[in-house]
């Protein structure tokens, strides 16, 4: 099914004034044939970042009025980015969804957006900052509520659990957030499972392999692990594999395709997927809503969900390049 096509308005501008004031809705979108929405991403050699503009695409192409999505990468540049901001401001489009390398970066392309008059909506951050900008909404995934919901999961299929948590990079931000997560849910669970060693792999896989490996020759005895990516997953697992310990599992975040295929070899036994196809279709709803429908959103800020899959309940994966089912999702169909 496809979104509603906005009924056409034949009223004045100053009956359509007095109408919006009278029943409370702040804005009223001017109805056309066509719309442009520009999308400026952050790197498209990213997969992550990849995956979103691909759903932002295919969220246009179920749009019952006419959209097209015009993608400029920005190349993880700066520079680039402000380049792509005042092509699309060149362009004149309707609207843009920005996915930034950083929230101030993300804040100077706003600013340039509300100059040139042009309605913006963000992607992949809170813009959690002292003056981001007057921008639509923004989706973005909350490391620490995987960190939480992998602990939780934990403790609920397996009380007593001892867990070796393979950590990501310290210093960029990232493992520290879902560190939070990992904090809060043994404050909640910790009569139910323990951690008993968190090791940074660095997101690498042979990293992942390396310090599992000293873990299991260390004596140090665990019966679970929480791999912080897929990629250390496969290095757990390796080293599992090698010290005849393969019957340990797995549990990992993200949900990439290989995350969906390490769940059907058995590689992993669950995924806290954040399906980054639901991220893209998001931001091309609140763009729209507000562009074509005049709707303010009813959140200023969304969490991209968080959905615990196990290898036995593959038929819930949602893959970050299926677009139909995250649309799906976000449209509540």
């Amino acid at each position: 099914m496809k979104m509603k096509k906005v009924v056409s308005c034949t009223l004045t501008l100053s009956m359509a004034a007095a109408l919006a004031a009278g029943m409370g809705i702040t804005s009223l979108a001017e109805e056309k044939d066509s719309y442009t929405f520009g999308y400026i991403a952050y790197d498209m050699t990213d997969i992550w970042n990849e995956y979103s503009a691909r759903a932002f695409e295919y969220a246009a192409s179920q749009a019952e009025v006419s959209v097209e999505a015009v993608v400029l990468d920005s190349k993880n540049s700066l520079e680039e980015s402000v380049t792509a901001m005042e092509s699309l401001i060149q362009q004149e489009v309707d609207g843009i969804s920005i996915f930034p390398i950083s929230t101030e970066q993300g804040a100077q392309l706003v600013k340039m957006a509300n100059e040139a008059g042009i309605p913006v909506t963000v992607e992949n951050f809170a813009m959690d900052i002292e003056d981001p900008g007057d921008y639509i909404a923004t989706v973005a995934c909350e490391y620490d509520l995987i960190g939480y919901n992998a602990i939780k999961y934990i403790a609920e299929n397996k009380p007593g659990a001892k867990i070796f948590f393979c950590a990501g990079q310290e210093g960029a931000g990232v493992y520290e957030k879902y560190q939070e997560g990992v904090d809060r849910a043994i404050e909640e669970f910790g009569d139910q499972v323990e951690i008993v060693s968190t090791l940074h792999a660095d997101w690498l896989t042979d990293k992942a392999y390396d310090v599992t490996t000293d873990l299991i020759s260390s004596g140090t005895e665990f019966d679970y692990i929480f791999a912080n990516n897929d990629m250390m997953a496969q290095g757990c697992y390796q080293a599992l594999q090698d010290a005849d310990m393969a019957d340990v599992p797995i549990v990992s975040t993200g949900g990439s395709p290989d995350g969906y295929q390490m769940l059907v070899d058995g590689v992993e036994a669950a995924n806290m997927t954040a399906p980054v196809s639901i991220q893209g279709i998001q931001t091309f709803k609140n763009l729209y809503e507000k562009v074509v429908e005049g709707k303010d959103p009813e959140e200023k800020f969304l969490s991209l969900p968080v959905l615990p899959i196990s290898a036995d309940k593959l038929d819930e994966f949602i893959a970050w390049d299926n677009y139909e089912a995250a649309y799906n999702y976000v449209y509540g169909k």
